[in-house]
């Protein structure tokens, strides 16, 4: 897995909810965005600016983050992030520390490969979840979870149950479709007439 550099600057938290609400709201506004990371010995606040968490936030990529935070290092993944509502920049984001014993829960994109057999018969390959949760030690995850779809039929699916990786486990619901090859209107008269 890639790695990124995020640079950060710790922030205090006021004890009055009021207090801690407009600090919030003066970070975001000088344009930065409100960090935590957990996972460690103590939970740390601390604020990133939005340039800075670009690179991280807006990729298919997923990455282990080398967290600079006032000269204090550490890895982590980033957790969650939350959105504004309408103008869709970023308010929060959460990171949790790694601990190389310790395994991870991670959603890792989802890449196929090969021609399905029902896409030469004029179906259409649908993916229909681009990441799936997955859980191990971080230095396993890998980039990208690769699926062969050549033997893929014609109204065909593979659910996340039938995958398997080697030092994987798949959080992800077993029932889960990941891609299927759809029937096109094509499809569907060659189909037809090949029956008569």
């Amino acid at each position: 897995m890639k790695s990124i550099e995020v640079k950060g600057t710790a922030r205090t938290i006021a004890e009055r909810s009021s207090e801690q609400a407009r600090a919030l709201k003066e970070i975001r506004k000088n344009g930065g965005v409100p960090c935590v990371l957990y996972g460690g010995n103590e939970v740390i606040h601390f604020t990133v600016t939005n340039e800075g968490l670009r690179n991280l936030v807006y990729t298919p990529h997923i990455y282990v983050v080398d967290l600079d935070i006032d000269g204090k290092k550490v890895n982590a993944i980033m957790k969650d992030i939350q959105f504004h509502p309408v103008k869709d920049t970023i308010l929060h984001v959460d990171f949790y520390q790694i601990d190389e014993a310790k395994p991870i829960v991670m959603e890792v994109p989802v890449q196929l490969e090969g021609l399905a057999e029902g896409v030469k018969a004029g179906g259409k390959l649908a993916l229909q979840m681009r990441k799936i949760k997955v859980k191990a030690l971080y230095n396993i995850i890998p980039e990208k979870l690769t699926i062969n779809v050549s033997h893929l039929g014609l109204g065909k699916t593979v659910k996340v149950g039938e995958l398997s990786f080697e030092g994987l486990e798949l959080i992800s619901a077993k029932e889960a479709v990941v891609c299927a090859v759809k029937l096109t209107r094509a499809a569907r008269g060659a189909a037809a007439t090949a029956g008569k």
